[in-house]
């Protein structure tokens, strides 16, 4: 799995549709593994969630990434 990719594609579906974008304000997790389209194991989850919340906050999806990957 590509977690810079992942996350990338994740931000920019969250990005483009409101309705994802307020589900995601709403429950985070369950967002992300929709979009995403993947059942991610609850440990893994947490940060991918992180590393999206920080993508769309403006945050360097690079360190974000290596922060994660290791994880998987």
């Amino acid at each position: 799995m590509d977690i810079k990719a992942t996350i990338d594609s994740i931000v920019k579906k969250i990005k483009g549709d409101p309705a994802i974008a307020d589900k995601f304000k709403k429950d985070p997790e369950k967002t992300v593994e929709e979009v995403a389209g993947v059942d991610i194991p609850d440990g893994m989850l947490d940060k991918v969630v992180e590393g999206v919340k920080g993508a769309l906050a403006g945050g360097d999806k690079g360190s974000i990434v290596d922060k994660i990957k290791n994880l998987f």
